[in-house]
């Protein structure tokens, strides 16, 4: 049974990205697991972390990324040449089981969505205001790409972008758990708490659909604040929020490697595996496994 999982927080450089790919790399590396990588934020930074500069331009001048699979959603009456299972690139960094979907630097226009979605709205089949036609667009929106490859793995990753647009509230819909990576920063819990105020309604919203569970909080780069008083206080904070369950004990610690590892394409526990980093990454996904089995 596939598991959709999304990594999201509000808050932009918490390490999202790097715990996306380093897990869906450790999850085919160790346990065999069948993994896709999907990139849904623009600065396609999961995207650059397993593949070149080169190649992603490649792809991108092919249409061979995930916008292509996102208007055919938006628009839906244009022919369409390529499905879903075209865009994936197979075994990226060598190992065979990690797939990745690119991302875009241009994922879609918003012009065109709300376009599209109005006129769709003024329909007389639909005859339903355009809040519903909207409503009804974003639940569909990412778990329509994903559906007609879902059941080739075992686990999908999802990167989002930071915030909460239009294509990380569709990720959220689609997934059957969701991730919060953090740093142990009064800043960085801000971000956790503006993102499960707007899943709550979410999840009011589409209920009783969604299903999804917050599978935990991973605390990224916390080695250089362990000792701070910040730190102290906002683990404390965070204690009184969450339930023990809701917090991983595996926290990635401070390891210059793991940004090292940015500049060959690969994420760190296949470029450098006997790092710090890479082991922690290592721990947290038989973390990970236990959560979610």
């Amino acid at each position: 049974m596939t598991v959709v999982l999304s990594t999201i927080n509000m808050k932009g450089g918490v390490g999202k990205t790097t715990l996306t790919v380093n897990l869906a790399a450790c999850l085919v590396r160790d346990h065999h697991k069948r993994v896709l990588i999907v990139d849904l934020d623009s600065q396609i930074s999961a995207t650059l972390s397993v593949i070149s500069p080169q190649d992603f331009g490649r792809l991108r001048r092919g249409r061979r990324t995930i916008s292509y699979l996102i208007d055919k959603v938006v628009r839906p009456y244009i022919a369409r040449k390529f499905a879903t299972a075209d865009m994936i690139l197979p075994g990226v960094c060598e190992l065979p089981g990690l797939d990745l979907l690119p991302g875009d630097i241009e994922l879609y226009d918003e012009y065109t969505v709300t376009e599209a979605l109005y006129k769709k709205s003024l329909e007389p089949e639909q005859d339903q205001k355009f809040a519903t036609t909207w409503q009804g667009f974003e639940q569909n929106l990412i778990t329509s790409v994903l559906e007609p490859i879902r059941s080739n793995y075992d686990y999908i990753l999802i990167d989002c972008a930071p915030g909460y647009n239009l294509l990380t509230r569709s990720a959220i819909v689609a997934s059957d758990f969701y991730l919060l990576p953090a740093r142990p920063e009064p800043l960085s819990l801000v971000g956790i708490q503006l993102l499960e105020q707007r899943i709550d309604k979410l999840k009011a919203q589409y209920q009783p659909e969604l299903a999804l569970k917050l599978l935990g909080i991973v605390f990224i780069q916390s080695g250089g604040f362990l000792n701070s008083r910040y730190y102290n206080q906002v683990m404390q904070r965070i204690k009184q929020d969450f339930e023990p369950t809701q917090l991983f004990q595996t926290a990635i610690p401070l390891d210059v490697n793991v940004a090292k590892a940015v500049d060959s394409f690969t994420p760190v526990v296949l470029n450098l595996p006997n790092t710090a980093g890479s082991k922690a990454f290592s721990k947290l996904t038989l973390e990970l496994l236990e959560k979610v089995g």
